[in-house]
């Protein structure tokens, strides 16, 4: 068993996978710092503030004993405060798509940069073709 396991990672696809995994994740990290570091405060600059999480519903009573403010959702949510925060969600799709953007503007210029397979020239006949083709004319004589 020992020796199908080191066969199984030993192989071609096993690594490459290992590798994409590992680049995904490093670029993963550089894709939220330019979303969270560049772009969500240029949006903050265009519309006003980036984080909608404060924008929230509070569906039931304040827990007892909660001594922080009223409009912190994170505090309330840690308290256990039931609450139905739409601002968070989008917060989470504002990033998603500016992430998405990102890598496809990416794998855009990526895809631009790859050369183009060479197209293979269209085949010939077929020896079936050529063969009937000797029949028909063998035929007309």
């Amino acid at each position: 068993m020992l020796q199908e396991f080191k066969a199984f990672v030993l192989r071609g696809n096993v690594l490459d996978l290992a590798v994409a995994v590992i680049i995904g994740a490093a670029f993963g990290a550089i894709v939220a710092s330019l979303t969270d570091d560049l772009l969500m405060p240029l949006l903050a600059a265009m519309i006003g503030s980036p984080d909608f999480s404060s924008n929230f519903v509070l569906l039931g009573p304040i827990p007892d004993g909660y001594q922080g403010s009223l409009t912190d959702y994170a505090a309330l949510k840690k308290a256990g405060a039931v609450m139905f925060g739409y601002g968070a969600f989008i917060t989470k799709i504002v990033s998603f798509l500016i992430i998405a953007f990102a890598i496809f503007m990416i794998v855009r210029q990526a895809n631009k940069m790859m050369p183009k397979p060479a197209e293979a020239p269209p085949a010939g006949p077929s020896e079936e073709v050529l063969l009937l083709r000797d029949i028909r004319d063998s035929l007309r004589k």
